[in-house]
């Protein structure tokens, strides 16, 4: 016998309406995060390494490019992108071993991912200014 479909089922979820659970949202953060390290970020990388080392002219012009605001606000985005990404990696790690797998441990790790990534980047923007 075939199974009934419920006729009020949802036909269409609306995925922004659905508030998440904070270790999800990490979750998902990381995933954008070492997807957008690895596309803009490798081949922007490997382009500045390449202006970097490849004459004094195209350093200078690469130095002068790191000195204009917007540039050094997508500096300090790509780095939150990284330094976000490691944290959350670790406290991927450390569930893969069952540390901090309770629910209250893992909302308290995801956090902590989200705090210990937001003051390593404001810490190296008031360097990098």
């Amino acid at each position: 016998m075939a199974a009934k479909i419920h006729p009020k089922r949802p036909k269409h979820l609306n995925l922004f309406k659905i508030k998440q659970p904070l270790p999800a949202v990490v979750s998902i953060l990381h995933r954008i995060s070492g997807a957008l390290l690895f596309f803009p970020g490798i081949p922007l990388m490997l382009c500045g390494l390449q202006l970097l080392l490849q004459s004094q002219e195209s350093f200078e012009v690469l130095a002068g490019y790191w000195q204009l605001p917007v540039i050094k606000g997508l500096l300090l985005l790509s780095l939150w992108f990284l330094l976000h990404h490691v944290c959350a990696g670790i406290r991927h790690l450390l569930l893969d071993l069952h540390i901090g797998v309770a629910l209250p441990q893992a909302r308290a790790s995801s956090k902590l991912v989200l705090i210990a990534g937001f003051l390593l980047t404001v810490f190296a923007g008031v360097l990098l200014w």
